[in-house]
């Protein structure tokens, strides 16, 4: 009894009391911090922070104006544009004016000296108050923090990315996938979503092509290719586009078409199905003959018109044979038909013919279309034949070798 008195008296000393409210303050400013940064919070920590600058900056600029001058206030006028909502930021603009006055007040006329308030200092603060109440508006429409915009563009990117990837093939297999947007940009109207189907003896992939092209398209293609994963292997071969080309339609975007080849491969025999929505045609390299052939299926583009039919085109993967898959931005220009682009790409992809297509669907786009301002994709498929076995052992031997040393 005696013991937990003591304990009770310990707990209410006024240290002990001091102790307890650093530490609720302290908790509740990071949970405070954390929602802000998450963009589900009140901006009120940054608002109070960039108020205390105000004061400080004014102060500074009166004590050595030749040093600070009083353009100085536009650096936390910028701040908040970045971080705080409109509301709050007419508030910050308030204190600024304010700073503003009290410095024209104590400087004096600026016709009396260097480093006073002109109008230009007036004007230059004025607008970039303006510009951003401009861009804290457009964060409010959109609903999305400056501080999250990067993170949640990364998120989108990663995700198209992750829908791309191709799954593993049994050994005697190759495949590969390479990508670029237009401009250089992040985001591309082009994507491919794949999967293993059938127990695993099939590969199922669809290589798209939204309308558009760049961050234009981008959005759309995340959101098609999430449907498009969805659907394959949900639905029988023949009812994937169909399917798509509904999903497209209900849409009701006003730029809503899309082109779409999609390959059926079975892995044990290597026959395959191919059909197509609009799509350029697949190349196939024959191992025998050392020639390429076009396998255009027919079918219209997908978001059209409803009751579209999808007719397949059907072929055969032997050893050593490639199928090549791409989108129309490798192989058309505005100075370039699809025909002399067809006749540019084979003729660059004879190039690797002997050592094996091992990493050549990022050096085809660069030879065949590096500067081309669209989105441009390509699929290679290959079974390798004991030739290509050989080499990829005696590449694998070599680097291995190499390391040893």
């Amino acid at each position: 009894m005696a013991a937990g008195r003591e304990r009770r008296a310990e707990a209410d000393t006024f240290m002990a009391r001091l102790r307890k409210l650093v530490h609720r303050v302290r908790t509740g400013l990071r949970r405070s911090a954390v929602d802000y940064f998450r963009g589900d919070g009140s901006d009120w920590v940054a608002l109070a922070g960039l108020l205390i600058t105000i004061p400080v900056i004014a102060a500074m600029t009166l004590a050595n104006a030749v040093w600070f001058s009083p353009a100085a206030l536009v650096l936390p006028i910028v701040a908040g544009g970045l971080v705080l909502r409109p509301a709050s930021l007419l508030g910050l603009y308030a204190a600024a004016a304010t700073g503003l006055i009290v410095e024209s007040v104590k400087l004096g006329p600026y016709t009396e000296g260097p480093a006073r308030v002109t109008p230009g200092v007036v004007l230059v603060v004025a607008a970039c108050g303006f510009f951003g109440l401009l861009i804290a508006q457009f964060r409010s429409r959109v609903g999305v923090p400056w501080r999250r915009g990067g993170t949640m563009l990364f998120d989108l990117r990663e995700r198209i990315r992750v829908q791309s990837k191709l799954p593993q093939l049994p050994q005697g297999w190759h495949r590969e996938m390479a990508l670029r947007p237009a401009g250089g940009q992040s985001f591309s109207g082009d994507f491919v979503v794949a999967a293993r189907t059938n127990g695993g003896r099939t590969m199922e992939v669809v290589l798209t092509d939204v309308s558009g092209k760049g961050m234009d398209a981008g959005s759309r293609a995340l959101l098609l290719s999430g449907a498009f994963g969805g659907l394959l292997g949900s639905l029988p071969p023949h009812a994937f586009l169909p399917a798509a080309n509904g999903y497209l339609l209900r849409q009701d975007w006003d730029e809503g078409f899309a082109t779409s080849i999609h390959l059926v491969l079975d892995l044990d025999s290597g026959d395959y199905e191919l059909f197509s929505a609009g799509h350029p045609p697949g190349l196939q390299l024959s191992a025998g003959s050392g020639r390429w052939e076009e396998k255009a299926a027919e079918g219209p583009l997908l978001g059209v018109y409803d009751g579209a039919q999808f007719d397949p085109v059907k072929g055969s993967l032997r050893p050593g044979d490639v199928l090549m898959l791409f989108t129309d931005g490798l192989v058309e220009t505005s100075d370039r038909d699809i025909v002399e682009g067809i006749d540019r790409l084979t003729g660059e992809a004879d190039r690797y013919v002997a050592g094996g297509f091992h990493g050549a669907a990022w050096h085809l786009i660069e030879a065949v279309a590096k500067d081309v301002n669209d989105d441009r994709a390509l699929l290679l498929v290959c079974r390798e034949g004991p030739t290509a076995s050989a080499s990829a052992s005696a590449s694998a031997s070599a680097s291995a070798q190499g390391l040893s040393r």
